[in-house]
C-alpha cells in the first residue's frame, strides 16, 4: 500500500479520495475549505493537512482534481504547494480537465525537481466516481504512468496512456467535443418528440438500440422528459472545458463548427439561470423557445 496525498475534495474529488482509502492506502487530504476535509477525514480516516505541502510530504503518490487552470497551479507551486513538499521520485497525478499549456508547464516543473508529472484527466461524471469506474485518459512518461495505473485503478475502469505529456487532456478535449454535439442532438430529438406528440419514452425504447443510441441517451433521457437537472456535470464546468477545446483547436487548425454553436447554446442556459445545471438542460433551452 501507498503513502498518498489527495488535493480537492469536489463532487469527484471526494469519492476518489475515499476509494484509495478503502483499498488501504495511507490517505492525506487537502481541501481549500477545511470543513470538507474534515468530514472527509470523520467518514474514512486518514489524516487532513492545512496546505498542500503539508499533505504532499513523505508522499509517493499526490493527487488532485480542482477546477482550472489557476486552481491547479495554486496547488502545485509556491512555498505552501505540494511541488515544494514532494521528495524526489514522487509522482503527481492531475485529475483536472485543464488546458494542454499548463499541464506543459507543471510538467516541466516538476521535471526541474525530480518529481513526475501524470495528467489523467477523468469521465464518467459524480456517478463514475462514487462507483469507482472512472475512465482515465493520461499523457506524461511510460514509467511514471505504469507506477501511477495500479493505484488510480481504485477508482478508474478503464485507465490508459495516450502519448507524452499533454496527451491526456488533449483525449479529454476529444471526449468534451464528442459530448456536446451528442447531447445537443439528443435534446433536439427529444423536442421533436415532444412537439409531435410522441411519448418521449416509448421512442427512446425503440431507437436505443439502433444506431441512435448513446450513453447520453441511456442515462439522460428520462431526467429531460422529467425537466430534472440537478445532477450530473455542471454547465458552468462544461463551457470551462469546451473553452479549452474551442482555444486549442485554434491553435492547431481543427474545425469545431458544431462544438462552437453548442458552447453558444450553453452561454444561453447560463443566462437563463441553469449554471449549475447538468449538460442534458439543453432541452430546456428549446422548450423555452416554444
Amino acid at each position: 500500500m501507498a503513502k498518498l496525498a489527495f488535493l480537492g475534495l469536489g463532487v469527484m474529488g471526494y469519492p476518489m479520495a475515499g476509494h484509495l482509502r478503502a483499498k488501504g492506502h495511507e490517505v492525506t487530504v487537502y481541501n481549500r475549505t477545511a470543513s470538507k476535509s474534515a468530514a472527509w477525514v470523520e467518514a474514512h480516516g486518514g489524516a487532513s493537512a492545512p496546505t498542500p505541502r503539508e499533505a504532499a510530504e513523505g508522499a509517493e503518490f499526490v493527487m488532485a482534481c480542482v477546477g482550472n487552470d489557476d486552481d491547479l497551479r495554486g496547488v502545485c507551486l509556491g512555498p505552501d504547494g505540494a511541488f515544494a513538499g514532494m521528495g524526489k521520485g514522487a509522482i503527481f497525478v492531475d485529475h483536472t480537465t485543464v488546458s494542454a499549456a499548463v499541464t506543459s508547464e507543471l510538467y516541466e516543473a516538476a521535471r526541474e525537481i525530480g518529481v513526475s508529472f501524470v495528467d489523467a484527466p477523468v469521465s464518467g461524471g459524480q456517478a463514475g466516481a462514487e462507483n469507482g469506474v472512472l475512465s482515465i485518459m493520461c499523457g506524461g512518461d511510460q514509467a511514471a504512468f505504469d507506477a501511477a495505473e495500479p493505484v488510480m485503478a481504485a477508482y478508474g475502469r478503464s485507465i490508459k496512456r495516450l502519448g507524452e505529456s499533454g496527451a491526456g487532456q488533449l483525449t479529454k478535449m476529444v471526449n468534451q467535443i464528442c459530448i456536446a454535439g451528442l447531447v445537443q442532438g439528443l435534446a433536439e430529438g427529444l423536442h421533436f418528440a415532444q412537439k409531435a406528440g410522441l411519448d418521449g419514452r416509448a421512442v427512446i425504447e425503440v431507437i436505443a438500440g439502433g444506431a441512435a443510441g448513446s450513453w447520453q441517451m441511456a442515462n439522460r433521457h428520462e431526467t429531460m422528459l422529467d425537466d430534472e437537472f440537478e445532477h450530473g456535470f455542471a454547465v458552468d464546468w462544461m463551457r470551462k472545458d469546451l473553452g479549452i477545446c474551442l482555444a486549442t483547436a485554434n491553435e492547431n487548425g481543427a474545425s469545431l463548427p458544431v462544438t462552437a454553436l453548442v458552447d453558444q447554446f450553453y452561454k444561453d442556459v447560463q443566462k437563463m439561470g441553469g449554471g449549475r445545471w447538468d449538460t442534458s438542460s439543453l432541452i430546456k433551452r428549446l422548450t423555452a423557445m416554444g
